[in-house]
């Protein structure tokens, strides 16, 4: 068992060491660790490892939105720091485990820093980092297979060391309305898959999203995320597999 933890840890200071690479988007930066890459995904960013085998164990996923009454800070530690639950097929509901929620200061900038278990996929941690800035509510989201936790942890803190926040001033109000609302999905607070320790969450071509759905999706972003997510890419991949 020694063994097996001291080689997760040396994996972790491993992966953490290699060359990072700045990336930065329309409200968001960090240092993106060497082998991974970034793309727009329908209405979020989404950062997975390149290599194939490595993009079955972790994902970021990354949204904004133009807020709503209820994207603050006090709003975004009081509803992190609740159990999040979906049903499951069958009808059982299946209940996260928050393991904290805290406030942190990155870069002279206030964020909410929060970890779950099972709160969109059962088997996977979710670790949510969300904040305001000027008019837009942002959240990052770190999902990470159970079994790869360890390994990613380093990874995660890594990133997220590095993540400044600003507001492009060149990106009018309307191109962000609906930006991290997932319409219909919002609804369904996780989505089921009994493979999800085994789940391959490589990035799945989402088509166009009905835009006059997602502005009415409320005003929650942390929300919008918790209840999208993995859960939206599991979706999407059961869909793909049926066809």
């Amino acid at each position: 068992m020694f063994i097996r933890i001291l080689g997760f840890l040396l994996l972790g200071q491993l992966i953490c060491n290699v060359s990072a690479k700045d990336f930065a988007n329309q409200y968001t930066s960090f240092s993106l660790p060497e082998g991974w890459e970034c793309g727009l995904e329908g209405s979020e960013w989404v950062c997975q490892h390149t290599n194939k085998d490595r993009k079955k164990e972790a994902i970021i996923i990354l949204a904004a939105k133009i807020r709503g009454n209820q994207d603050n800070i006090t709003d975004y530690m009081s509803y992190l720091k609740k159990v999040k639950s979906f049903t499951l097929p069958g009808g059982k509901t299946q209940y996260s485990e928050p393991k904290y929620t805290s406030q942190k200061t990155l870069h002279n900038h206030p964020w909410i820093d929060s970890l779950h278990l099972a709160s969109e996929v059962p088997g996977f941690y979710t670790r949510y980092m969300a904040t305001i800035k000027e008019d837009l509510g942002i959240a990052v989201t770190f999902s990470v297979a159970k079994s790869h936790y360890n390994e990613y942890q380093g990874v995660f803190d890594r990133i997220i060391e590095t993540l400044r926040v600003f507001r492009d001033k060149t990106k009018s109000s309307d191109q962000y309305t609906a930006k991290g609302a997932r319409g219909s999905l919002l609804g369904e607070s996780g989505i089921y898959d009994p493979d999800a320790n085994n789940l391959d969450i490589q990035r799945q071509k989402q088509g166009k999203r009905d835009i006059s759905a997602a502005a009415e999706a409320g005003s929650y972003l942390i929300m919008l995320l918790i209840f999208g997510g993995i859960g939206y890419f599991v979706y999407s991949k059961k869909k793909k597999k049926k066809k």
